[in-house]
């Protein structure tokens, strides 16, 4: 798998137009925590292509850029939490978990689901 790092607001907007033609995944890591540290390596290794289809993984340093998490949260319409998982379709949030809910099987789920 190959993560966009989401480091710029504008790319927010980018994220909202791209999710028009196919899903898009935020990962809102946060490097200080070992529970973010685990789920960000669990969605790594269960990673698989032919079930991720074309959606493109995200990943946020949520440390470094706490203002675009912050705009995630407004934007979205869901709560900031770390770490958390967003699936974007069509500009809106389709699907979200965060801590040791976060596993790949239910984010492809969710990302074909709509």
């Amino acid at each position: 798998m190959n993560w966009t790092k989401l480091t710029d607001s504008q790319q927010l907007n980018d994220i909202v137009e791209e999710s028009q033609q196919h899903p898009v995944l935020i990962f809102k890591h946060s490097t200080r925590c070992s529970i973010s540290a685990t789920s960000l390596s669990r969605v790594e290794r269960q990673w698989k292509d032919e079930l991720a289809g074309d959606l493109k993984p995200y990943y946020l340093d949520l440390i470094a850029y706490r203002p675009i998490s912050s705009q995630i949260a407004t934007q979205f319409g869901v709560a900031h939490e770390s770490p958390q998982v967003l699936v974007i379709q069509n500009g809106v949030c389709t699907y979200h978990a965060s801590h040791f809910d976060i596993n790949f099987a239910d984010i492809a789920a969710a990302s074909v689901a709509s």
